[in-house]
């Protein structure tokens, strides 16, 4: 059986929350939001969690972890400057293993199913994220304001987390990519493309996996939790 490792990222500022909390650390139902995307990963399949965190935060996640009984929860790491540096602290401490899964601890309502299938397609094809059609058309606007192209709608996917690979090969990219420090990485299937040269897959997501991000954000979320829609 393969070791399977999910690297649960909480160091973000969340400055775009206006909030002096940050917000992966904000109330959900009772709960820090932290606590459903552990608590995912804790009825997985997977075997082990490294959590990433910043540093003045490790001793609040430690406490978090220990009165939520989350027995999976292996390591509890400092974060970075950048998520790529987070992302990398964390592989650094998931070794050894055989898949590991990269996750947004801002994304609490993440499945089983998405969790399953991703270590599945992982392990058979390499590289693969989650993630859903856009709605909406998109436009490329110059820095002008003037719209510059209307990319096909039916090419267009929304990335969302965990994206998952075979550990070798994500942590020999970043250890690439970390050699230019290459501050236009946005997501982690993006460091696999460009320097680890292998075909990134993409499985279906949902569209209420969101990323808490802004004050509306939150309320989407309590609505999504008092209804039970996740």
């Amino acid at each position: 059986m393969a070791e399977v490792v999910a690297i649960v990222l909480a160091a973000g500022q969340g400055k775009r929350m206006s909030s002096k909390t940050a917000k992966q650390f904000m109330e959900l139902g009772g709960k820090p939001l932290l606590y459903y995307s552990l608590r995912a990963m804790e009825q997985s399949g997977v075997n082990r969690i490294v959590l990433v965190t910043g540093e003045n935060q490790i001793s609040y996640c430690e406490e978090l972890v220990e009165k939520y009984d989350l027995k999976k929860v292996h390591k509890i790491v400092a974060g970075g400057k950048e998520r790529y540096h987070s992302v990398y602290a964390g592989l650094q401490a998931a070794a050894p293993c055989d898949i590991v899964l990269i996750h947004d601890g801002a994304r609490p309502f993440v499945t089983q199913e998405m969790i399953t299938a991703s270590i599945q397609n992982a392990e058979k094809k390499g590289a693969c994220i989650v993630a859903v059609p856009v709605k909406d058309t998109i436009k490329v606007v110059a820095e002008n304001g003037i719209a510059t192209a209307t990319p096909n709608r039916s090419e267009l996917y929304q990335v969302q987390t965990p994206q998952t690979f075979r550990y070798e090969e994500i942590k020999k990219a970043y250890d690439e990519m970390m050699k230019k420090e290459d501050n236009h990485i946005t997501d982690d299937a993006m460091v696999m493309e460009q320097y680890g040269g292998k075909q990134v897959y993409v499985i279906p997501g949902d569209y209420r996996n969101i990323k808490i991000t802004t004050p509306e954000d939150m309320v989407i979320a309590n609505a999504y939790l008092k209804n039970q829609i996740f």
